[in-house]
């Protein structure tokens, strides 16, 4: 088994937290997990992308070539498409429906909707608004990994309880609500 995710949105949105999370729950699984990231200029709302694979066997490198990524999974739906070219024909992109309009020239929502749900396989969360329920808009990211997690070669238990290891130094309250953030997503 082998599974490649290019993970994707803006700086801010915790898309290293996601990657982190995912990570782990493959190594606590004991797969072998490869990650690279790019950060861009993520401090100020930019591009953040991170290369996560996981597989059975050994994996030669970090990162995941053009056309073999079995999943997109994106924070925000401009990023989804920036980075299709490395999507497999048969891949899914999971993505946040809410644009974060980080430049002045962001394309009408609609057309980046269109665009996403155009792909052969994807799937679009209003993750914003479940993050909203979880207790905490900024739970974004792991409503994302929630939606995400049905397609990934993991078991909910161990995404759970990475969650859990992430989180757990910020205390019980905040580990509650990334769990009800990702439960919200996966049920979605």
């Amino acid at each position: 088994m082998k599974y490649d995710i290019i993970l994707c949105g803006v700086g801010g949105q915790g898309v290293l937290s996601v990657a982190a999370a995912i990570a782990a729950a493959g190594a606590s699984e004991g797969l072998h997990v490869r990650q690279s990231e790019v950060h861009g200029m993520a401090q100020r709302g930019g591009a953040v992308m991170s290369h996560l694979r996981l597989s059975d066997d050994m994996i030669p490198g970090d990162l995941v070539p053009r056309g073999g990524a079995d999943m997109i999974l994106s924070v925000e739906p401009l990023e989804a498409l920036r980075y299709t070219k490395y999507l497999k024909p048969d891949g899914i992109c999971v993505s946040a429906a809410a644009a974060f309009e980080n430049i002045p020239n962001y394309p009408a929502l609609e057309t980046v909707i269109s665009r996403v749900e155009s792909l052969p396989n994807s799937r679009l969360v209003n993750a914003g608004a479940l993050a909203k329920d979880a207790g905490n808009r900024r739970a974004v990211n792991m409503v994302m990994v929630g939606a995400a997690s049905t397609f990934l070669p993991l078991s909910q238990k161990t995404l759970e309880s990475a969650i859990t290891s992430l989180f757990s130094r910020k205390g019980d309250e905040i580990v509650k609500m990334n769990i009800k953030a990702f439960r919200s997503g996966r049920d979605s």
